[in-house]
C-alpha cells in the first residue's frame, strides 16, 4: 500500500516493501520544524508505530539542506513562555516517538543538519551522510542554547566533544561526525540514496521479530545499570529464541539453507 501525498504536502511519505520513507519537504525554508512540521511527522510515526507491516523507516528531506532545526520566525511570532514550553515538548516527543519506534529510523542527510535537525539525526538509530553533509547545534549563536537537542547530541557523542558544539555553535562535518558517532555512514554526495538504499535491504533481508525485538531491547537498557540491563536483554532474548523465527533461522543455518522469514502484517 502506498500513503504518496502530494507534492504540496511539507511531509511525504511513500511505503515501498516494508520501509516507510518519510521526507521533510519544506526545501525553501531549510525544512524547519514548524508547528505543522512537528504535527505531520508525530502523525505519521504514531500511525507507524502500530503497524505491523512496516519493518523500516527512513527520514529524509528535499532540497540543499537536511534540516535547519526550529522555525525561529514562527518563535519570534509568539513571545510567550507557556508556547515555547509546550512547542519543546512537542518537539521531544517526535524525537522520543522516532526511539520508541518498533524498527529501525534511518536518517538519510544532505546537506545541513542544525539545532534541532541535528537532534533528528541524533535520534536516528542510523545515519548516512552524504560527504558534503554537515552538523552543528548553533542556536548559540543567537542566544540560545540548544538544550533540548543537548539530550539527544550528548546520547551519541562524548559530553566534552558535545558541549564543545554546543557553546561554540562550530560546524562539524561529515566524516568527523562518523569519527565521533553522531552517524553511522558517510557516503559519497552521488551514491547517497544508494547506500541508504543498501541499508534498508540489509534490515529488510533479517528476521522482521528479530529486529523488532533487539529494537525493543536496545534503547532501554542503555540506561540500565549493569545488571539490571542484563536480566532485560536476557529476557528479551528468550522471549525472542521462543519466536518461529528463531527457530526457522537455526534449523536453516543447521541445513545449510536460506531461511524463510514470517512476514508481519499479512
Amino acid at each position: 500500500m502506498n500513503h504518496s501525498q502530494s507534492s504540496e504536502s511539507i511531509l511525504l511519505r511513500e511505503d515501498k516493501d516494508g520501509a516507510v520513507y518519510l521526507t521533510l519537504n519544506r526545501p525553501e525554508k531549510f525544512n524547519t520544524l514548524s508547528e505543522a512540521m512537528l504535527t505531520a511527522l508525530q502523525q505519521e510515526l504514531d500511525a507507524i508505530a502500530v503497524d505491523p507491516a512496516v519493518r523500516c523507516v527512513v527520514i529524509g528531506a528535499k532540497g540543499r539542506g537536511f534540516c535547519a532545526g526550529h522555525d525561529l520566525r514562527e518563535m519570534r511570532a509568539n513571545p510567550d513562555q507557556a508556547y515555547y514550553q509546550a512547542l519543546f515538548r512537542r518537539c521531544s516527543r517526535v524525537m522520543q516517538s522516532i526511539v520508541a519506534l518498533p524498527v529501525p529510523v534511518i536518517a538519510n542527510v544532505q546537506g545541513m543538519a542544525t539545532a534541532a535537525g541535528c537532534q533528528l539525526v541524533a535520534s536516528c538509530d542510523l545515519a548516512i551522510a552524504a560527504r558534503s553533509a554537515s552538523f552543528a547545534v548553533s542556536g548559540i549563536n543567537v542566544g540560545l542554547f540548544c538544550s533540548t537537542p543537548a539530550v539527544a547530541l550528548s546520547r551519541n557523542i562524548p559530553p566534552k566533544r558535545a558541549f564543545d558544539m554546543l557553546v561554540s555553535g562550530h560546524f562539524i562535518d561529515a566524516d568527523t561526525a562518523l569519527e565521533w558517532g553522531l552517524v553511522s555512514g558517510v557516503t559519497d554526495d552521488a551514491d547517497l540514496d544508494a547506500a541508504v538504499a543498501d541499508k534498508v535491504a540489509q534490515i529488510l533481508s533479517k528476521s522482521p521479530a528479530a529486529v523488532r525485538f533487539g529494537k525493543s531491547m536496545f534503547h532501554p537498557q542503555r540506561q540500565m545499570v549493569l545488571e539490571d540491563a542484563y536480566d532485560f536483554a536476557g529476557d528479551v532474548m528468550a522471549e525472542n529464541m521462543l519466536s518461529p523465527d528463531a527457530g526457522e533461522g537455526i534449523d536453516a543455518f543447521l541445513a545449510k539453507r536460506k531461511p524463510v522469514w514470517q512476514q508481519p502484517g499479512h
